[in-house]
């Protein structure tokens, strides 16, 4: 197994991206803390890995709370001593609006999670990893980290600054035995894509007639990008955004 005995940390695990990688981490051998803001999903997860026989622990975080994050990356250590893989991947969508119309609450929200959330996290994973002197992080951005979306400004701001993050912050530690890199997937069939779609219907076929394999990614596939930038196969890769796309960044 790919992490036989190691501990992992995957935030937003409540479902989609989130709840795939943390089934996959634990079949590879981790415990695994599940965290999200929505209890009830997360604890499904959580139960869901204990069901197969694997190793679990629930914590309902808001990652865009300092407080909320520290404690519970301290509840992490607690139960099982050392943090060796995380999973920066809770996010949201926000609205679909041009800039010009745009609500500053909005904005503050989407920027709240899906960039402060992740730095957040990081500073907290970081000084337990540099204690133990191993550790990899993989941050989940977007294939609108590299490209624009449509409508999507502060989205695509806040995942494009995940990308910047995640660079700067592997230069910083690569000297010490921590690496750290994001996943770029396209649209996923998860629930948030789902409520964009319900939102704009006329997107689903929009998105997958723009997609070169003309269909949208699944959670596992996502999933399994993940694991391999956590594991020891990915030994010599660090500061890299990993498109999870079918293409649709290349084309």
């Amino acid at each position: 197994m790919k992490l036989d005995q190691q501990v992992a940390l995957v935030t937003g695990g409540a479902s989609g991206i989130g709840r795939a990688t943390a089934l996959l981490l634990a079949r590879e051998g981790a415990a695994v803390v599940v965290s999200d803001i929505h209890a009830a999903g997360g604890q499904e997860t959580a139960d869901a890995i204990l069901g197969q026989g694997g190793r679990a622990l629930f914590v309902e975080a808001d990652v865009a709370r300092a407080e909320a994050v520290e404690a519970l990356i301290q509840k992490a250590l607690a139960t099982y001593g050392r943090l060796d893989c995380a999973v920066n991947n809770a996010g949201v969508g926000g609205d679909m609006l041009p800039t010009h119309e745009r609500e500053e609450a909005m904005w503050d929200f989407i920027m709240g999670v899906n960039l402060k959330g992740v730095w957040l996290c990081m500073k907290a994973e970081l000084p337990p990893m540099l204690e133990q002197g191993r550790g990899s992080i993989v941050n989940v951005a977007s294939a609108a980290g590299l490209v624009g979306l449509r409508n999507g400004s502060a989205y695509t701001a806040s995942k494009h600054g995940v990308i910047g993050l995640t660079r700067a912050a592997a230069l910083e530690y690569a000297r010490r035995s921590i690496r750290i890199n994001a996943v770029c997937p396209g649209f996923t069939n998860t629930p948030m894509v789902g409520s964009m779609v319900e939102l704009n219907p006329r997107m689903a076929e929009t998105t997958v007639n723009a997609n070169p394999m003309k269909r949208l990614g699944t959670p596992d596939e996502v999933a399994q990008a993940i694991l391999w930038l956590c594991s020891d196969d990915s030994s010599f890769v660090t500061g890299h955004a990993l498109s999870v796309d079918g293409g649709t960044v290349a084309s």
